[in-house]
């Protein structure tokens, strides 16, 4: 088994705040989703996609995938996908976050333990451009059992390697490599941004 072959995005959720799905965001008429692939295709021999609409990748040569667990959020995710990875790791990330930063995962490739590695900026943990391993899926479902759903708080009794801030923002100064477009004000802000820099 590889250790660092798969990679898992989740295409899932209510984007209630963005107010259309947003697997299907846009970014100079072509599918953000499809952007992060192809910066993703080069360093994963593995492609998932989790999704709730799987007959909108079809002909994608890609692994597409649903969740096992219905209605569980991002951890129901995360599962499906592990479920599923031909890998030890799995880097897992969510189809809002336009900036894929291949340096820091090769960094955070290295800086793994038994069930992982993810983000730590004080207090708070970023779910998501993380490692998780195939020995979390376990885990997850006994979790998921107690009709609880933070991801943190389940990492937070797992043996997961914290990277702190000050290493990640090395990679990021700005943080932008954790960037989420959760609402129209994001998207329009982002797209500003682009546009900025090509210009």
């Amino acid at each position: 088994m590889k250790l660092f072959g798969t990679c898992i995005i989740l295409a899932g959720g209510k984007s209630s705040r963005m107010g259309f799905d947003k697997q299907f965001l846009k970014v100079d008429k072509r599918r953000l989703m499809y952007s992060i692939i192809s910066k993703l295709e080069n360093e994963f021999d593995e492609i998932i996609i989790v999704t709730n609409k799987p007959e909108h990748y079809i002909g994608l040569s890609h692994k597409i995938t649903m969740d096992i667990l219905k209605e569980k959020g991002p951890l129901g995710g995360i599962h499906a996908g592990l479920k599923q990875a031909k890998s030890k790791y799995s880097f897992v990330m969510a189809c809002d976050m336009p900036n894929v930063n291949i340096e820091y995962i090769r960094y955070m490739k290295e800086n793994t333990s038994k069930m992982g590695s993810t983000t730590r900026f004080k207090d708070w943990i970023e779910p998501f451009c993380s490692f998780y391993s195939k020995e979390m899926v376990k885990p997850i479902e006994k979790y998921l059992k107690t009709k609880k759903r933070s991801i943190t708080h389940l990492l937070m009794d797992l043996d997961i390697n914290y990277i702190e801030e000050k290493d990640a923002r090395e990679f990021s100064p700005s943080w932008d490599m954790f960037l989420n477009l959760n609402t129209q004000n994001d998207l329009e802000i982002f797209l500003n941004a682009e546009k900025e820099s090509c210009s």
